[in-house]
């Protein structure tokens, strides 16, 4: 069966820039933008984890997702993402990607509730009849607490809205279970340091918080393993980018990591909202370190040296 939506290439869950005051700060957030579309990406998401959206209010989402589109301004495909604890808030955040005439959804379980397929199944599909729109689910089981199992993606795939995942599992062997048996929802990376593992099983796309400041290295992973089918040069890419899985992941300090990085880059990422607080100078010297190192790396692997 043909998806309706095609998700293909880099998708970056757009962070959210914030003033002192704890207001978000449009102008950065422009610059972001801008600067992802100049770099590369593929598509973006807004109202992502990774832009704070546990720290948000339905209504501060739905503005920041409306800016956002308009400042793409059909460049590139927005994604707005639904997840919350609240039914009717995810289903309110639905309804306003269907208004604004956003591209796609991004649809995760409910966190904490821990309902069973079934039910998580009819949660999904009261949220995709709100959006009708194409959905992205987001599967992250350490978060929410509950698998997207196959009792789960049997039943919401008779919708045919249901077109892609974001797997975040961090199971290997969900990859292979959606590469072979849901051939017909396109298979998406959400654990980063996994990534040439799903390219090798073949995802089309990747969402990757990396690349709010990064975005030509994780194009360059892309294009080596999906567009060029160079998996050798990918392993290099891959190998080379692994101490930022490292930095990222393991330190518990994903997001702050991510808008620093944002902010090395000159444009103000501003801080978190309560309770994250920002990286220490230890952490910042790791990162600016890793990424200079990798960006040296990556520039000399892309020219054939």
């Amino acid at each position: 069966m043909t998806p309706i939506f095609r998700f293909d290439g880099i998708y970056t869950p757009v962070v959210t820039p914030y003033h002192a005051n704890g207001k978000p700060n449009w102008d950065a957030l422009a610059e972001v933008v801008e600067f992802l579309i100049s770099h590369g990406v593929h598509g973006m998401i807004s109202g992502g984890s990774t832009g704070e959206n546990y720290a948000q209010t339905v209504a501060e989402r739905v503005e920041l997702a409306q800016f956002t589109k308009d400042r793409i301004n059909g460049r590139v495909p927005l994604v707005v993402g639904t997840g919350a604890m609240l039914t009717a808030d995810s289903i309110a955040l639905a309804t306003a990607a269907r208004e604004m005439g956003a591209d796609a959804i991004l649809l995760a379980s409910p966190p904490y509730a821990v309902p069973t397929d079934r039910e998580n199944a009819l949660n999904a599909l009261a949220i995709d009849k709100a959006a009708n729109l194409p959905v992205m689910l987001y599967n992250y089981p350490h978060r929410t607490g509950t698998m997207m199992g196959e009792e789960f993606l049997d039943r919401v795939v008779r919708s045919r809205n249901f077109c892609a995942i974001k797997e975040s599992s961090g199971d290997i062997n969900r990859v292979h279970l959606l590469a072979r048996d849901y051939p017909h929802i396109q298979l998406g990376c959400g654990m980063d340091d996994q990534a040439l593992e799903f390219f090798a099983w073949g995802a089309p796309f990747w969402v990757c918080g990396g690349s709010n400041f990064l975005p030509e290295e994780h194009v360059a992973l892309y294009e080596a393993c999906v567009v060029e089918g160079d998996f050798a040069k990918g392993r290099k890419i891959m190998s080379a980018m692994m101490p930022l899985m490292r930095v990222l992941e393991q330190g518990g300090k994903f997001i702050q990591t991510i808008k620093h990085g944002v902010t090395m880059n000159g444009i103000n990422a501003g801080a978190m909202r309560a309770p994250l607080k920002g990286l220490n100078k230890d952490d910042k010297r790791a990162l600016e370190q890793v990424t200079r190192v990798l960006k040296s790396t990556i520039a000399d692997i892309k020219a054939g040296k």
